[in-house]
């Protein structure tokens, strides 16, 4: 029965319409609309990148190995399998262009082909071609098409000489698009494609010299990938060959697309957080003008429950309103703008309306909204028939009765859990839950000792009324100083942790580079080249230092016999081959942590050195086995020392080093770090390439502005998505200055009434405006940097620095945004006749 009449009164309740609620439906659309949008675009490149796998990949499946072809027993086992087989191989170089007289040269990610390559799909070429007529190039001379960047860096044009190594070829085209292109993943410089076959007196293939192979297999329509998989791997076991299979042939975007959309969605969790402030406060406005006819219902007879019941069912069917909104927002928004999102992906996207992540949306929007509602719900509780003035809720007790800090507890469990299972990254959930959670305590506490500081600063600014007067407005608790504080400084806070996150990892990636960081690498240094090398450097007054080591590839196999993922998991060490060494003697400044180094002359068994803390990551100690698959071959190594490896130098560091018999005969390369002064970079470039055109040099300096190019698009993507909780944190101040627009109408009539102008007062609006933006950006500032010092210290595990412009931004940005929001509803009240206003209030 209770139920039944709390729906009644709800329903007629709601017939006044949605006036003062306009806040609360746009904090929680927004917030809804935000995690439905970015679920959306996640969903939509997956199911691309599942669509499509076949043609990203170049092929139904693709067998990749490191620095070999694959031999003669290998190649039929795939020729049996498959219907159509093309050998692709990737690799860096130098593009040397010399024109008018002048030598120019550019670092190149060469992809070289066969003739059956592409398998599927077909690359764009401009001037338009067929990509068989632009490998057979000009004359005598083999064809190549280069990335339109390169083109234009060496300043080419279709017809030019080109020249990889030693071999010359002629640009013949501009490759606009590559159909395997996405799977490729990341390299250094841009794209050159040839034939693998016009490269057989480059010097660039050499044994021993830096190059991967990749197969690609069209298989009949029948096969299943799933056992061609398991029967490959039995194959092949110990070769050191890698499998990709069309269900998921772009495995790194795939795997990077599902981080980074679980980040986006716990950023866009903070801006429901920020809406739930705004929510909160509407439904405390709302109750507040209720108190009257709760007190009337109460003095009819009606009890607690059926009270709390029907303002419950109002707040819920807005809440579902506001869901919806935001679920038709975020729904719709990916399918208008998906021209402009499908132009700036490298890789297929299919948008449409998917379920999961609007569902998704919808629990965080359900969850949220209860959390943020039901304290000021509970609050109904305490209105007595007696209670029949205005500020009954103000008055009210901290918190409710314990039953609904349960429930809140409850729900915030849930909400954290959901947020956990959605994302796939329990630490990543809790760490940034705790973030908000510390957030919102900070911002309290704060907004508590404003409140106290501006009352004790009131008597010291006497002899200056408008700051007295803003210095009251602000210490009064009916004042709102608590909303602005929240919801504008939780917006500030994620973009201020964004902001010295991002700042942090720049600096960590470049910030002391040109004290510490080599100038070069050079790779594909044969063994016969090293003492012309040595030499050129030796008599260069402007290099300072030069390292080399002998350089292979090897894919750690296992660990004491038993698979390698099965001891030390998904460690970053096991994705792919890493850098091997060997060397009789500890390098120099190497320190030993644990074990001792083979001696010198040492010629038992395979030993291994082994970074220490990637060892410890791991779970390996000494005396455990390593099989390392090198070329093909699985050489068992103990491990028998741990060292330091300082990887944050951009020098040379292996994770494993060997002794040298361990690895005789296994043909090799050198690789080499020069330091050098900047300006003598371009004449050690000249001659080293000049005298050894097979080597391939990779300036630090580049390679830096490439990574640190991504990590400005990473920052990008998380600003926009910090951006939408300070966007909702915007819309709680414009709520809170309107809601108190009646409040300075009153204020303003008083203070004309005593003498005041019309300058005086606007200054006070102002002045309180500003110290209230100022203590939000400031209090964001804080939250922000010990967020931003957090995630650095315990995740990245980088130096944190603070970041001073990106921080004054912030507390610059909290005073404009308060102070343009409370000066727009400051006009009105200071337009008011008095004595029409303190009639209206007798």
């Amino acid at each position: 029965m209770s139920l039944r009449l709390a729906a009644r009164l709800a329903r007629r309740e709601l017939r006044g319409g949605l006036r003062g609620f306009q806040v609360f439906l746009a904090c929680l659309a927004l917030g809804v609309a935000a995690i439905a949008a970015v679920g959306s675009v996640r969903h939509a490149i997956q199911t691309g990148l599942s669509k499509e796998g076949a043609s990203l990949l170049g092929g139904d499946a693709q067998l990749e190995f490191t620095y070999r072809f694959a031999n003669d027993d290998e190649r039929a086992w795939m020729q049996n399998t498959a219907e159509a087989l093309s050998e692709v191989v990737d690799f860096r170089s130098m593009a040397v262009v010399r024109l008018n007289g002048k030598t120019q040269r550019a670092l190149t990610q060469v992809k070289s082909i066969d003739d059956a390559y592409p398998l599927l799909g077909s690359p764009v070429l401009e001037p338009e071609m067929p990509l068989s007529v632009a490998m057979d190039g000009q004359g005598a001379l083999p064809g190549a098409v280069m990335d339109r960047i390169l083109i234009d860096r060496l300043d080419l044009s279709t017809g030019d000489q080109v020249t990889l190594g030693t071999q010359d070829f002629v640009l013949m085209a501009a490759l606009l698009h590559e159909p395997d292109g996405a799977a490729d993943g990341f390299g250094l410089g841009p794209r050159t494609m040839v034939r693998t076959k016009d490269l057989q007196s480059s010097g660039l293939l050499a044994p021993g010299t830096l190059f991967s192979t990749k197969y690609r297999l069209e298989l009949p329509q029948d096969a299943d990938l799933g056992t061609l998989s398991a029967s490959a791997q039995t194959f092949f076991d110990g070769t050191g060959m890698r499998w990709t299979d069309a269900r998921n042939g772009a495995p790194g975007i795939s795997e990077f697309v599902a981080r980074l959309s679980a980040f986006l969605v716990l950023v866009g969790l903070s801006g429901l957080a920020v809406g739930g402030i705004g929510v909160s406060a509407a439904v405390r406005a709302y109750l507040a003008q209720k108190t009257e006819t709760i007190a009337t219902l109460r003095t009819l007879g009606a009890d607690k429950a059926t009270i709390f019941q029907t303002y419950m069912i109002q707040i819920g069917i807005l809440s579902g309103i506001g869901i919806v909104m935001g679920l038709i927002l975020g729904g719709v928004a990916p399918l208008v703008l998906a021209p402009l999102i499908e132009a700036r992906l490298p890789v297929p996207a299919v948008f449409s309306l998917y379920p999961q992540p609007l569902a998704e949306a919808a629990l965080y929007g359900l969850l949220t909204a209860f959390l943020f509602t039901l304290w000021p719900l509970a609050r109904t509780e305490e209105v007595r028939a007696a209670t029949l003035f205005r500020d009954a809720l103000t008055s009210a007790r901290v918190l409710p009765r314990p039953v609904y800090v349960i429930a809140t507890g409850i729900g915030l469990v849930l909400l954290i859990s959901a947020a956990a299972w959605f994302s796939g990254s329990a630490r990543l959930t809790l760490w940034t839950s705790g973030g908000l959670i510390a957030a919102l305590l900070l911002l309290s506490l704060s907004a508590l000792g404003i409140r106290r500081l501006s009352r004790l600063a009131a008597k010291p600014a006497r002899g200056r009324p408008a700051l007295r007067w803003a210095l009251a407005a602000i210490s009064n608790p009916r004042e709102g100083a608590a909303s602005v504080v929240l919801s504008l400084g939780l917006g500030l806070s994620v973009l201020a942790a964004v902001g010295q996150i991002d700042g942090t990892l720049r600096n960590a990636i470049s910030g002391n580079l040109p004290d510490v960081a080599p100038s070069y690498f050079f790779v594909d240094i044969q063994k016969d080249q090293m003492p012309g090398f040595s030499d050129r450097l030796s008599k260069d007054s402007a290099v300072t230092r030069v390292e080399s080591a002998p350089m292979l590839r090897g894919i750690i196999t296992q660990i004491n016999g038993r698979p390698a993922r099965d001891t030390a998991g998904d460690h970053w060490v096991l994705d792919g081959d890493r850098g091997v060494t060997y060397s009789a003697l500890p390098p120099k400044n190497t320190r030993i942590t644990a074990g001792q180094w083979w001696p010198e002359d040492y010629s038992g068994g395979p030993q291994v050195s082994f970074a220490a803390e990637e060892a410890e990551e791991m779970g390996l100690k000494l005396g455990d086995e390593l099989t390392v698959n090198i070329l093909g071959r699985d050489i068992t190594a103990k491990l028998t020392s741990l060292r330091e490896v300082d990887f944050s130098t951009a020098g040379i560091g292996f994770i494993m080093s060997m002794n040298p018999s361990a690895l005789a005969g296994a043909p090799h390369s050198f690789i080499a770090t020069v330091y050098a002064e900047e300006q003598a970079e371009a004449a050690i470039l000249r001659d080293l390439a000049g005298q050894f055109p097979n080597i391939t040099a990779i300036r630090v300096r580049d390679a830096i502005d490439r990574v640190s190019g991504l990590l400005a698009g990473l920052a990008a993507a998380t600003s926009y998505g910090a951006g939408v909780s300070l966007l909702t944190g915007f819309l709680v101040l414009i709520g809170a200055a309107a809601a108190g627009e009646l409040a300075r109408r009153y204020e303003a009539a008083i203070l004309k009434t005593l003498g005041a102008d019309r300058r005086r007062i606007l200054l006070s609006f102002a002045l309180r405006a500003v110290l209230l933006g100022a203590a939000a950006g400031s209090v964001a500032l804080l939250a922000g940097v010990l967020g931003g010092w957090a995630v650095a210290t315990f995740i990245f595990d980088a130096d944190f620095t603070v970041i001073w412009p990106s921080a004054i931004g912030i507390v610059l940005a909290g005073i404009f945004v308060t102070l343009g929001a409370g000066l727009v509803f400051a006009l009105r009240p200071l337009a008011v006749r008095p004595a029409r206003i303190l009639r209206a209030s007798d």
